[in-house]
């Protein structure tokens, strides 16, 4: 993938202060992309081989604010001169269940705002350059919940059955203009955001880096083979 012959391709990707985030940023610096990173806090990477390249350049962005992402792919095509892919990392969990008590609804609009509106808004705004692109990427994180629900939570897995909807809108936008859109869906993988989980071992749990190592292939496939989704699964599904 390339804007330019002559150039590595260009990514953007949110949420990539930690985690699944963090660990794709790496991967794809190593594969050698030029990156531009949106960080609720950027000044957290400092000292790490993310800040430290002249390949990578880091913005604010906050998910909830879709001012942010219009600035952001701003100054991506500012530094860069245009962009490739769109990876939409940047997720929060929200457990709360179907039969919600008063006051919880506010929590069930964030999960909403975060998980589907960022994608949405974010994507919108970069959609012009991934037309120009000719081989135009969005990969969006969505879960196994995103699949199906099990248990009483409920905000969460609607948040993510609504990005999977979102990717398929995007696709059917974009194919003519040789954008190629993939949901990658894992399960419980090993970060903040799975701590506590009771059941599945941490080191049963998928890795960052297997996630980031699943990105990394998709971004290199030709536009004739680019998955709608894939699935990671550290528990058999039934």
């Amino acid at each position: 993938m390339a804007h330019q012959s002559s150039q590595p391709g260009v990514l953007m990707i949110s949420g990539a202060n930690r985690g699944i985030g963090r660990a794709v940023a790496e991967r794809c610096l190593a594969d050698g992309y030029r990156l531009s990173l949106g960080c609720h806090a950027p000044a957290a990477l400092s000292g790490t081989i993310l800040a430290a390249s002249e390949q990578v350049l880091l913005c604010p962005y906050e998910a909830r604010e879709p001012a942010t992402a219009v600035a952001w792919v701003a100054a991506t095509v500012e530094r860069f001169g245009g962009l490739d892919g769109v990876l939409n990392i940047a997720g929060v969990l929200v457990k709360t269940p179907f039969l919600f008590a008063d006051g919880e609804e506010e929590q069930i609009r964030h999960g909403l705002d975060v998980n589907l509106m960022g994608p949405w808004w974010l994507t919108r705004a970069a959609w012009p350059h991934l037309q120009r692109s000719g081989r135009g990427r969005v990969i969006n994180l969505a879960s196994m919940s995103g699949k199906r629900v099990k248990g009483r939570m409920a905000a969460y897995p609607v948040s993510k059955f609504a990005l999977m909807a979102l990717g398929q809108a995007m696709a059917n936008s974009g194919w003519e203009h040789g954008i190629r859109v993939t949901s990658v869906c894992p399960g419980w993988v090993n970060t903040g955001m799975a701590a506590g989980v009771v059941g599945t071992p941490v080191a049963a749990m998928t890795q960052p880096e297997d996630v980031a190592a699943v990105v990394s292939n998709v971004l290199q496939l030709p536009n004739a083979a680019v998955p709608q989704e894939v699935a990671i699964n550290c528990n058999l599904e039934r």
